[in-house]
């Protein structure tokens, strides 16, 4: 498999490996397994994995702290997709807090784990260029430019943001709560402000085109499609 991901999984349910086992490794990953938090944690900093899948309710040290403790003492940043039975806003916001890149809740697909797990294993890679070429769309991240077909697209500081975060995304669809979240953190914002900018960044990025790529995903988020 020529996109085959090196994956460490911290998971302290035997049936819950075991199911990811059968059905990553059955698809040309390679996996690595810890049963608690502290050997998670271990594993992740001495090994160059290319993703921690990580269980959020763990023995003695939970996924939050192995996620906090991650990112304060790795040398570099390996993406961390947080496993949760957990679904409401505050925990995810909390996860995103200690460095989480993604959420997936309990009970999942595996395809959907795979398909998550390798759309953050491509994002870690597009965080590392200057340049997102994503087809016509071009993000210049040094100049803090876009642009579409060549053309310049004028976009305010925000609205580059947004435009910015959701090319890191691609092709995933982000949240609206993951949106305000990476563009805000948890200062205060007005209710509206995400849909103001979505608004703002359609009228630059698509009215002068025959066909627009930011597209809704209802009750979901937002999508480039390019």
């Amino acid at each position: 498999m020529t996109n085959a991901l090196h994956i460490l999984v911290v998971e302290d349910q035997a049936a819950i490996r075991a199911n990811i086992a059968t059905y990553l490794e059955g698809r040309g990953h390679v996996l690595d397994f810890a049963g608690d938090g502290a050997q998670g944690l271990a594993l992740a900093l001495a090994q160059p994995y290319d993703l921690v899948v990580l269980d959020l309710m763990l023995p003695g040290m939970d996924g939050l702290a192995v996620c906090r403790a991650l990112r304060a003492r790795a040398s570099r940043h390996i993406p961390v997709l947080m496993l949760t039975a957990r679904d409401s806003l505050a925990d995810k916001v909390e996860g995103f807090g200690t460095g989480a890149d993604d959420y997936l809740t309990k009970p999942f697909a595996l395809e959907e784990l795979e398909v998550r797990a390798l759309a953050l294993a491509r994002r870690h890679l597009l965080n590392t260029e200057q340049v997102l070429e994503l087809g016509a769309l071009v993000v210049d991240r040094q100049r803090r430019e876009v642009r579409r077909d060549g053309l310049p697209v004028r976009l305010n500081a925000i609205d580059y943001r947004i435009v910015e975060a959701l090319a890191e995304a691609y092709p995933q669809v982000m949240t609206r709560s993951e949106l305000v979240w990476k563009i805000w953190g948890d200062e205060p914002t007005e209710s509206d402000a995400l849909r103001t900018h979505i608004y703002q960044i359609r009228r630059a990025l698509d009215k002068p085109f025959d066909r627009p790529l930011l597209k809704t995903v209802h009750g979901v988020g937002f999508v480039l499609e390019v």
